[in-house]
């Protein structure tokens, strides 16, 4: 199947030919569909919390020991997805059409000001005509202007205040002082991000870096780090032949957020907060923002102390009531339902498997039409239920059942996480060990025109962590604000 070429490609990648020849089997046989029993929902689910408890929350979390604090954000790609609308209106204009009134290009144009990357010098106007849409797009998406359609969305300019324009990763800094700093004063971020995008987030991290240091009295720890290209997944055609670039060589994909698990598994610091690059608002939100931020994380930390009391009683005295005790716990909290077994043995070994793994808080808002992972409840190859953050993908639209189960769900996954990484005796988790490798999905893309089947690692909240201690939480819709197209950056949140 794979020419000496190919295999001197693929060991070039950091990959092996075992390993390339299990994608191509994934990609003849596909992923077994998830066993949906249902939505979690805040009757079975999700755990929504009264004033008290989240005021709780938040103080268990301030006073909680804590193996050092980081925050995780996924940062890689570019934003052109973010412009798509606005190249294709730039389009149009360059072959001499103009735009609708109702057009994404007309409402941006229109409403250039309100931008935090308007400046009169750059853009001037507005004018409504179609030599100032024209002129305008250009400005915005081509090199000799901004060129936003090819840098990543952490370095664009996303909110005004008085005396200076933040970018979203300089709003991940002033998020990341507010409720992730350590006992030392130093707040730490693990930031991933593209090769070729280093020096751009180095500039912008450098711009703000002193002020905001001396501003919010913090030291910034930065990592930037990289998807390692050895995770990249191999395309195939529409026969699942693999898919050969006009030069003869193979084309590999990189594989989603899940390969970012690795990344992950780098991270020294026992809690960890996960938040997309582009998921920020303007400073005005930051108190609910923060409040909702610790509330998760004073849950994981009470989840991860309950925990390591149970296994820490299950090393010193094993029994038929703290198995029962144990079961009710995780059957109440995280909707974990464990099958029958023979013996007290069995129990037990079962039980602290089940409890000795890495814990993710997830928080959750009512479902409002905004795209996310929905949470469910699933049943594992072992007979065990589990809650489980699924993508629509990876629903069986021809089971009636998996489709009643999506039409009830309430709520969806912003992803916005708190993990704990150590286990009970202080060690780290290899994160590895805890994927569903057949968590993964297969998507169709082109290259140059041609068809091809692209796949996809189990995603980072969902198969990557699908043997992890899971419970949701909901938080406020205040506290999700993506940025997904240009025209978010007008919504209230990113608005002074």
């Amino acid at each position: 199947m794979f020419t000496t070429k190919d295999i001197k490609q693929i060991k070039e990648l950091g990959t092996t030919e075992i390993r390339i020849k299990q994608q191509l089997d994934n990609f003849k046989n596909g992923f077994p569909w998830m066993k949906i029993v249902g939505p979690a929902t805040p009757q079975r689910g999700i755990k929504v919390l009264n004033d008290e408890e989240a005021a709780s929350a938040v103080e268990y979390c301030k006073k909680a020991d804590i193996k050092g604090k980081s925050k995780f954000v996924p940062a890689s790609g570019a934003a052109s997805r973010m412009f798509k609308d606005m190249f294709s209106g730039l389009s149009k204009l360059e072959a001499g059409e103009d735009l609708p009134a109702d057009a994404p290009g007309t409402k941006l144009t229109a409403k250039i000001k309100d931008f935090a990357f308007y400046t009169p010098e750059l853009f001037g106007g507005p004018a409504d005509t179609k030599e100032y849409r024209l002129d305008t797009l250009r400005k915005l998406l081509k090199e000799d202007g901004l060129a936003y359609g090819a840098k990543p969305k952490g370095v664009l300019k996303f909110h005004r205040y008085a005396n200076e324009v933040r970018t979203a990763f300089a709003e991940h800094l002033v998020e990341a002082q507010e409720y992730m700093r350590n006992q030392d004063g130093t707040c730490t971020l693990t930031v991933t991000i593209s090769p070729e995008h280093k020096e751009l987030f180095l500039e912008a991290f450098d711009a703000v870096k002193d002020e905001f240091e001396k501003r919010y009295g913090v030291k910034y720890k930065i990592e930037f780090t990289f998807q390692d290209k050895a995770t990249d997944t191999i395309a195939v055609d529409p026969d699942n032949k693999p898919f050969r670039k006009g030069d003869g060589s193979l084309l590999f994909r990189p594989a989603g957020h899940g390969a970012l698990i690795y990344n992950l598994n780098k991270v020294e610091e026992e809690l960890v907060s996960i938040k997309n690059i582009d998921n920020v608002s303007h400073e005005k939100l930051l108190g609910v923002t923060a409040k909702y931020k610790q509330v998760l994380m004073g849950c994981a930390l009470q989840l991860r102390d309950r925990i390591f009391a149970f296994l820490e009683r299950l090393d010193k005295e094993p029994s038929v009531q703290l198995c029962n005790e144990i079961e009710d716990f995780l059957d109440r909290e995280l909707c974990v339902q464990i099958p029958l077994t023979r013996s007290l043995e069995e129990r037990v070994e079962l039980l602290r498997e089940k409890l000795d793994r890495p814990i993710r808080v997830c928080g959750m808002v009512k479902n409002e039409g905004e795209p996310g992972g929905g949470p469910y409840i699933i049943a594992g190859k072992d007979g065990c239920t589990s809650l489980q953050i699924l993508e629509s993908v990876q629903i069986n639209k021809n089971d009636a059942g998996a489709m009643a189960a999506m039409s009830r769900a309430t709520h969806f996954n912003p992803v916005d996480l708190v993990c704990c990484l150590r286990d009970y005796k202080g060690g780290r988790f290899d994160l590895l060990k805890y994927v569903d490798n057949e968590a993964g999905f297969i998507s169709s893309k082109s290259f140059e025109g041609r068809e091809l089947k692209a796949l996809e690692l189990p995603g980072l909240w969902n198969g990557a962590m699908s043997n992890w201690n899971t419970l949701f939480v909901e938080v406020p819709i205040e506290t999700f604000n993506p940025v997904k197209v240009v025209l978010d950056l007008l919504r209230p949140a990113h608005q002074g």
